[in-house]
């Protein structure tokens, strides 16, 4: 019996020993092929990162190829249409856009919360506080606070505190601050109507050209008559281009200028009931 176990245990020793060399057999071979794999990998990451790389600088070529291709064909445009009225043109549209932001800076550092500043003369003209009131108004900028303050003035002076004065002297205010918004504007819709015009007039040298040319030539082919055909066009289309630009702004504007006229009617309603309720107002 004893013998019995003793052949099982050598036998079982046996197959564990065989067991484990394969095993580490396996391993070693596996090993290699791992290695080749993870080497692969980086390989591949090195070959994309150096792609990548390589096509950056490709990509910033095309687009700045791109910028100064469109540079470059404006440029050129503006030669073709004639150095004496695309001039113009320009000058129409640099004198156009100074005024345009001029009034667009303007009309911007104008705006205030009406409803808001008119609350906070309105109490203090309430609590007797004219002078405050009239301090506050005239700290604030805008038409809204000088209609305000001229209001105020009328309501604290002895003479012309009466409601009929007061409103009288709001409504002159008004039209006054009015006059002020739409200054300017009228040169603006000069451009407009001028850059265009300065377009078609290009036009119309272009043809005339182009007919002196069919004159001298004695020939109606298409290469006689392409280049003032081609100045014709050329000042015709930025003379547009510059009108559109300025309509744009001119209808931003005039869109401010009545928001702003809308702000004082409504301030000039809430003063007049602010000075009926006060006590230094003559009814």
């Amino acid at each position: 019996m004893k013998k019995l176990f003793a052949i099982v245990a050598m036998v079982a020793a046996c197959s564990f020993a065989a067991t484990t060399s394969v095993m580490a057999q396996e391993d070693e071979a596996a090993a290699p092929d791992s290695a080749a794999v993870e080497q692969a990998d980086s390989a591949a990451a090195d070959t994309a990162a150096v792609d990548a790389a390589a096509a950056e600088p490709a990509e910033a070529a095309v687009a700045e190829e791109e910028s100064e291709g469109i540079h470059k064909a404006l440029k050129t445009k503006f030669i073709e249409g004639g150095a004496d009225f695309m001039s113009l043109v320009a000058i129409a549209l640099v004198l156009g856009l100074a005024f345009c932001i001029e009034r667009v800076i303007y009309l911007s550092l104008a705006q205030i919360n009406t409803r808001k500043f008119c609350a906070e003369l309105a109490d203090l003209v309430a609590a007797g506080k004219v002078d405050e009131a009239l301090e506050k108004a005239k700290a604030t900028r805008g038409p809204v606070a000088q209609v305000s303050r001229k209001a105020l003035e009328c309501l604290n002076s002895k003479e012309q505190n009466d409601i009929a004065t007061i409103e009288r002297t709001i409504n002159m205010e008004a039209e006054v601050q009015g006059s002020y918004l739409e200054e300017n504007c009228s040169w603006i819709t000069l451009f407009i109507a001028m850059a265009p015009s300065l377009g078609f007039l290009g036009t119309v040298i272009g043809m005339v050209m182009a007919f002196d040319q069919i004159q001298k030539a004695g020939d109606i082919s298409p290469t006689v008559v392409a280049g003032g055909m081609k100045v014709a066009l050329i000042t015709t289309i930025f003379g547009i281009v510059v009108a559109l630009i300025l309509q744009i702004f001119y209808n931003f504007i005039l869109s401010r200028v009545e928001v702003l006229t809308g702000n004082m009617e409504e301030a000039a309603q809430e003063l007049l009931v602010m000075c009926v309720k006060s006590d230094k107002c003559q009814k």
